[in-house]
């Protein structure tokens, strides 16, 4: 009755692949009632022979024995073989002969379960789950009936195949038969459960069990934390530590590997305890669990005192310990245990290539790179997905753009991972097309973009302000439910910012479920380098407030925010900070505190700070020098320059900036050629964008604009926006119309809606008297749409900041400042202050004398 109401409805699902490949030979052969040829002690002998093959390794000897028992049976003629024609089967499935066991197991007898099961047993071990579930469901139809040994294998079977449903049916089918509670069987069915994710019906037929081996337990601590269940781990550890089964090395493995993955230093270290007690600290998989737990929590001192007292280091110990030093930052210590490797005879493989590579990475030595990868290719070291991954990204930091393309061209498998290396690799290198080209790529490949890819992909459409194909990647990661990890979303947010939408950006930040400090940063960098510092600093506050992290990147925003507004007070606020915390001795937080106080009119601070550094880095020196350059004070600036190189460290194309745009403050521009000069032909830096703009400024400050523009003209690229600006600001200030038309051509081009370019034209042509001019920059300002954007002005006043915009009364004190400033005029006309009009009015618009109100 139960198989017509279980077992047929699954079988008739079955039934097209059941007939496939059947063999009449068994219905056609007559089993003999009795044994023919009996000899009970040739029998009993190769049984006992059959018994010691099946114990020993598979291998072709084995194969060989098995045959010639096999052939030794059948000369001795036996042709009832029962148990030994199942040996035999067993020797062969082992041995992956299934051509010589389909032979053989249509000549036993079928009507047992023991032929059957080693043939499931056989597809299964080879991964061929549904040739196994095929013969189960043959094995029914046949009519045999399965026994506590067939199910384990049909249950892994179902788990190769990821069919819960099937599973589920096949488990009614063993409670039904009582197997339920079998150790084998038990510890199938919890293992297939907790694998496909249904920990609570593995959880369920766990309690039910009468009997809790070793085995039960570790499959469902496994299932636990496969499952990322963290909390019943630890709690179902304890609870087997109160039972009589003492946990064993894969219980220790399974906890230790939570404490790795969430840095659950104080548990692993108790765990560690009862390793040591249970004698077991030096078995390979525990102590390299352990190794790679204290080198994950940052416990290096540990990790390395528990790595030299294991008396026989595997390649998976050097692997995890250089693996350890490599993740934390300790480059050079990663390279020494590397070196002593190679002393010991330990012969590296992918993994320990994959694992040191991220250290040249950081030194950039392209040399001793290419060194790793020609040892590589001599040894054999098989070019796997993580190593040519490593190697890929490890060309890309080495600037050797070419050498990358070459191994990603290469003819080997190429996946999901080294298509992201690719592409981050080339906005790296700010290639961000080409970036762009990979991912199409990889699309056309149809394989599917995972977080990191996209994360990948979102900076080079930052990188290109391609706001559009932004919006679309966007989109793609909304639909696949992605858009709540932490740094998924900073990459969209960060990515909206630097497209010019600092809202869309802002709203992405605040949908944000969890932000880690990555968010934060990201956002209050976006507001300080957008033109909103107030925003950046309420950001940073709220930072604090909602417990998260602050570190470099985070003090160096919130610095560069108070330098731009400027909020002396706020500084000091967060400086105080820094020395209170762990962030003093950090050289880019310090090298922001130098340019706040020097942006602030502080120079003696921002000097105290840098004397007072206890390292300095070409960046502190950068800072400094143009602080001093940038208040005018262009001899002081100098003499620390010629301290920089003295000091042994070398200038860098900031250095310079900071350097040329000194003497362009100071007038000497004959000292600023000099340094042009020095820095491209001395020092080899090529000069930037930057440097030519502040050269034009250079020559522009001093009246001498047509040298200004030969140096426009010979550029070695297009010039940007900047370097046109700069001109006609200059122009305005010489009064050169015929120049500044020319830049406000290009201007206009570039940058139509900045509409400072279209008044300082303006203004220009009205100082000249050219009113048709003005007349026409006036009416393609109008038809292009561009609005003037009203000049801010900020003011500090008792440690508040103050911001105001001309005709403001939106300031509650609005009244009592435009009464001061009425006696303050009335005081100047009394000094004798004759007011001048800075433009020279249209004839037809100008009041007259009496009219002009001061």
């Amino acid at each position: 009755m139960y198989y017509h109401k279980h077992i047929y409805p699954t079988l008739r699902k079955y039934t097209s692949i059941a007939l496939l490949g059947s063999n009449p030979t068994y219905a056609n052969t007559q089993i003999p009632s009795k044994p023919f040829g009996f000899f009970p002690s040739t029998e009993e002998s190769l049984a006992s022979k059959l018994a010691f093959i099946l114990q020993a390794c598979p291998d072709h000897s084995v194969l060989k024995q098995g045959q010639q028992v096999h052939t030794q049976i059948i000369l001795n003629g036996i042709r009832n073989m029962g148990l030994l024609g199942t040996r035999v089967l067993g020797v062969y499935v082992l041995c992956s002969s299934f051509k010589d066991a389909k032979k053989l197991f249509y000549q036993l007898d079928l009507s047992y379960a023991s032929p059957w099961n080693w043939m499931i047993r056989g597809f299964t071990i080879l991964g061929l789950y549904d040739f196994a579930l095929l013969f189960y469901f043959k094995m029914l139809g046949f009519g045999t009936c399965p026994d506590k040994y067939t199910f384990p294998y049909v249950i892994k079977a179902c788990g190769g195949l990821n069919s819960v449903q099937l599973g589920k049916s096949i488990h009614e089918t063993i409670r039904l038969m009582g197997y339920e509670m079998d150790v084998f069987v038990g510890s199938s069915l919890i293992k297939f459960y907790a694998d496909n994710g249904c920990i609570g019906d593995a959880h369920c037929l766990f309690d039910k069990m009468p009997v809790r081996d070793g085995v039960l337990w570790n499959v469902m601590l496994y299932g636990y934390v496969k499952c990322g269940y963290l909390d019943d781990v630890i709690g179902l550890f304890r609870e087997m530590r109160n039972t009589e089964i003492q946990p064993n090395s894969v219980t220790y493995t399974s906890i230790l590997s939570i404490c790795t993955s969430e840095g659950m230093i104080k548990f692993g270290t108790q765990l560690h305890g009862l390793i040591v007690r249970s004698g077991l600290e030096m078995n390979s998989p525990v102590a390299n669990t352990l190794l790679a737990m204290y080198a994950k929590c940052r416990c290096l001192s540990e990790a390395r005192a528990l790595f030299d007292a294991i008396p026989q280091t595997d390649l998976v110990s050097w692997n995890g310990m250089i693996g350890g030093y490599v993740q934390n930052g300790f480059m050079f210590e990663a390279s020494d245990l590397f070196q002593k490797m190679i002393s010991a005879g330990v012969k590296p493989d992918s993994i320990t290539f994959a694992s040191i590579l991220p250290s040249i990475s950081e030194s950039a030595n392209l040399e001793l790179a290419k060194e790793i990868h020609c040892y590589v290719i001599r040894q054999g070291v098989p070019l796997d997905m993580f190593l040519k991954s490593a190697l890929i990204d490890v060309y890309f930091k080495c600037k050797d753009v070419e050498m990358a393309h070459n191994l990603f061209n290469g003819n080997a498998e190429i996946d999901i991972v080294i298509f992201t290396a690719m592409i981050s690799g080339h906005v790296l290198n700010g290639i961000n097309f080409s970036a762009l080209e990979v991912f199409r790529r990889l699309l056309l490949e149809r394989m599917m973009p995972n977080a990191v890819t996209l994360a990948s992909v979102l900076p080079a459409c930052a990188g290109l302000a391609a706001l559009t194909l932004g919006k679309e990647v966007h989109g793609y990661i909304l639909k696949k439910g992605l858009e709540g990890s932490c740094f998924l979303g900073s990459a969209i947010s960060d990515m909206y910012s630097k497209c010019g939408r600092l809202d869309l950006a802002h709203q992405i930040f605040t949908r944000m479920s969890e932000k880690d400090s990555v968010c934060w940063n990201s956002m209050i960098t976006s507001c300080s380098q957008n033109g909103k510092p107030e925003e950046a600093i309420q950001l940073f506050r709220q930072m604090g407030k909602e417990g998260a992290k602050y570190d470099c990147v985070s003090i160096s925003a919130a610095l560069s925010s108070c330098a731009n507004l400027p909020a002396l007070h706020y500084g000091k606020e967060i400086h105080c900070f820094m020395m209170r915390g762990s962030l003093t001795s950090d050289f880019f937080a310090e090298s922001a505190l130098i340019d706040m106080y020097a942006k602030c009119g502080n120079l003696n601070l921002a000097r105290r700070v840098f004397d007072i550094m206890q390292g300095k880095n070409e960046v502190s020196w950068n800072s400094i020098i143009a602080a001093y350059g940038n208040h005018g004070h262009l001899e002081e600036s100098l003499d620390l320059f010629r301290e920089m190189i003295k000091e042994g460290f070398q200038p860098d194309h900031v250095t310079f900036l900071a350097i040329i745009s000194a003497c362009g403050h100071s007038g000497k521009v004959e000292g600023g050629k000099f340094y042009f000069q020095c820095m491209t032909q001395e020092y080899g830096i090529m000069a930037r964008m930057e440097h030519y703009s502040c050269m034009v400024d250079l020559f522009a400050r001093a009246g001498r604009l047509n040298e200004a523009f030969d140096i426009i003209e010979s550029m070695p690229f297009d010039p940007d926006a900047g370097v046109w600006g700069t001109l006609l600001g200059a122009c305005r200030v010489h009064g050169d119309v015929e120049l500044a038309e020319l830049a406000s051509k290009h201007l206009f081009e570039m940058d139509p809606q900045n509409s400072g370019y279209y008044v300082l034209l303006s203004n220009l042509q009205a100082d000249a008297g050219k009113w048709d001019g003005v007349v026409k920059t006036r009416s393609m300002m109008k038809q292009r749409g561009v609005i003037k954007v009203p000049g801010y002005s900020w003011v500090e006043v008792n440690n508040a900041t103050h911001m105001f915009v001309a005709a403001d009364a939106s300031h509650p004190q609005s009244s009592e400042i435009y009464l001061l400033l009425k006696n303050l005029l009335l005081e100047l006309r009394r000094e004798g202050y004759v007011p001048r009009l800075n433009v020279q009015l249209h004839p037809r618009t100008a009041p007259s004398p009496s009219k002009i109100i001061v």
